[in-house]
């Protein structure tokens, strides 16, 4: 009953808008005085020291400072406008590019609002003259702005490593053919979308593609591809080639953007300070979720919560493919209300000791749960890729056009996880190579 009302409690004021950090730390403390006593106050900053210790974590503000640095360089709108282009004899190009790019910019940064924000800002209104409609353009550019969350080096993969215990390199590893798939998938809806609905997609005209190509010198086009790339490989191929781990491969990868932005002319101080606060702002973010999230696990096994659980799914007994189906659906109806570094926070610690007592591959199962999470980003109505685009987005585009944009793209990713469900290599495969 304490555990049924500390979740009731917890939900509620979550649901109330209540911020999730001290909501949790608050709630959990409260309840653990009234369990343990004042020993509730020497044991909580023993835990939060233990997380403090964890050098795994400074991957953390390293990656999010190489994805404001690397938004603040220019080199993602170059990107964008010379793929647009090059892709313009193609129905639906411009949309097949966001694709593109937002998976070259998810391999770079990790950062989701941000690539969000700057591929709505930079293709929005060139896909709405076009003719584009708004459905259509509206949902690749919030379905690509959220690859990020599987692909490396992505801020979800790190922590749901540290959370369950699972080597973060491995995981980057693991989420690589998922990724691609997810790309490749988007790109196949967004052209055989275009095929079949040609008044809805225009494509450039011959004159304008010719017009632009003139303009276009070779080492501008080698500068716009070579360097997002060189950042690629400096980070993930560290990782893969067993040179760095991810914390170190982060230091390398917020070394290298600031490079780029210096060689793109754009590394002054005021973008070194609006960098720097980002950073800070966005780390103290998860952090502090993650103190908060340390009392409410402290909070939960010393009631017995853990042992409760198995004991609940060993009297159901439930197959281990079951207990996946209701933890699955669990965290994709969370999506709905929560973020995902909250659900990583307070749902993973709960449910991994049972997968632990299946047997079951814990790679496998974080990958398919960041793939779930990715969802939390998408789904409406508190989908946060939906707010930052409907931020940026032009004053014609209303909610309803995001809200359906988007929903083919929910489809393909459950589609995706379905088919990781029944071929666990798809994720097992790399790692396994790449280790032997």
């Amino acid at each position: 009953m304490i555990l049924f009302l500390l979740f009731i409690c917890l939900f509620s004021a979550l649901l109330l808008g209540f911020p999730v950090a001290f909501t949790l730390a608050g709630i959990s403390i409260i309840f653990g005085y009234f369990t343990f006593g004042t020993d509730i106050f020497y044991l909580l900053p023993l835990r939060i020291y233990g997380t403090m210790n964890n050098q795994i974590l400074i991957a953390v503000p390293l990656f999010i400072y190489m994805g404001v640095m690397l938004e603040k360089s220019g080199i993602a709108q170059r990107l964008l406008q010379t793929m647009a282009i090059l892709l313009g004899r193609f129905r639906g190009g411009i949309a097949i590019s966001v694709a593109i790019v937002g998976a070259m910019l998810a391999a770079s940064t990790g950062i989701v609002g941000a690539t969000v924000v700057t591929m709505g800002l930079m293709s929005l209104p060139t896909m709405l003259n076009r003719g584009y409609k708004e459905e259509y353009a509206t949902g690749i550019i919030a379905a690509s702005g959220t690859l990020g969350q599987i692909i490396p080096p992505s801020i979800v993969l790190i922590l749901m490593g540290n959370v369950m215990n699972v080597s973060i390199g491995d995981l980057f590893i693991a989420a690589v053919i998922p990724g691609v798939t997810l790309v490749f998938l988007y790109i196949v809806y967004v052209y055989v979308y275009a095929r079949f609905n040609p008044d809805k997609v225009p494509h450039f005209s011959k004159e304008e593609i010719k017009e632009f190509k003139e303009g276009l010198s070779t080492k501008t086009l080698l500068n716009t591809f070579i360097l997002p790339f060189l950042l690629i490989i400096a980070v993930l191929g560290s990782i893969f080639l067993g040179i760095a781990s991810p914390t170190e491969a982060a230091g390398i990868g917020a070394l290298c953007a600031s490079i780029l932005t210096l060689l793109e002319k754009k590394l002054t101080w005021k973008v070194i300070k609006e960098a720097a606060y980002e950073s800070a702002h966005l780390s103290s973010m998860v952090f502090m979720i993650l103190v908060g999230a340390t009392a409410f696990g402290l909070v939960f096994r010393g009631l017995g919560g853990d042992d409760l659980l198995v004991h609940f799914i060993q009297e159901a007994d439930l197959s281990p493919y079951s207990f996946l189906l209701i933890v699955m659906i669990g965290i994709f109806i969370a999506g709905f209300f929560i973020d995902f570094i909250e659900i990583i926070f307070i749902f993973i610690p709960v449910v991994t000791p049972i997968f632990i007592m299946y047997d079951m591959n814990l790679l496998w199962i974080g990958i398919l749960i960041s793939l779930n999470l990715q969802t939390s980003f998408l789904t409406p109505p508190f989908g946060f890729s939906l707010f930052y685009l409907k931020g940026v987005a032009p004053d014609t585009i209303r909610t309803s056009h995001i809200y359906k944009g988007i929903l083919p793209y929910i489809g393909i990713q459950l589609f995706l996880i379905a088919v990781v469900v029944f071929f666990p290599s798809i994720v097992t495969w790399l790692p396994n190579f790449l280790n032997d």
